[in-house]
């Protein structure tokens, strides 16, 4: 990707290769549109265990909540956001400091144009200055998509989380996918 000024001012905003895109770090006035992106993935019923709805109010007070090392990233186009991406820490353990899960959401409007792909890399290319050596991604059984992403960017499959907790009445594996960031290890 190619970044728009210093390494600091490029997590605010980056300019997405062969599209009128741009990735930049979520505002308060783009709660709306995260929570609808998220309540579209959870009517799928293969994205996340979490239910709905996620209003503005509920997703301005969840962005306002989040730490530095725990960012929201959108993506979007003059008709508003298509996609939203995060980081968060994966343990208060300070062995694990180092180490992040990652959240990708597109609309449905803009799967399947390569927007899931261009978040993943947005985020391995920012976990480094946050101070993550590795991130990690827990994809529900059924998520084929997601498993293709991840796996499309090289990120390994470490296993499977057998009934890790439940959709509505049913209990669901997850598959544990990891990507070691550092270019050293």
């Amino acid at each position: 990707m190619n970044g728009v000024g210093a390494r600091a001012s490029r997590s605010m905003l980056v300019r997405v290769p062969t599209r009128e895109h741009l990735i930049r770090r979520a505002q308060p006035g783009d709660a709306g549109a995260i929570g609808a992106i998220y309540d579209e993935a959870i009517a799928t019923g293969v994205a996340t265990f979490a239910v709905g709805p996620h209003d503005a109010d509920e997703r301005a007070v969840w962005l306002a909540a989040r730490g530095e090392r725990a960012p929201v990233w959108v993506l979007g186009d003059p008709g508003g956001v298509l996609a939203w991406a995060a980081l968060a820490p994966f343990s208060h353990r300070e062995w694990y400091d180092g180490v992040a899960e990652y959240t990708v959401y597109v609309s449905a409007a803009a799967q399947g144009m390569g927007v899931g792909r261009v978040m993943l890399d947005h985020l391995v290319s920012e976990a480094p200055a946050l101070g993550y050596w590795k991130l990690v991604g827990m994809i529900l059984e059924g998520n084929d998509a997601g498993l293709a992403l991840a796996r499309g960017r090289g990120f390994r499959e470490v296993g499977t989380h057998r009934a890790h907790a439940r959709v509505g009445d049913a209990w669901r594996d997850v598959t544990v996918v990891e990507l070691h960031v550092e270019e050293d290890l």
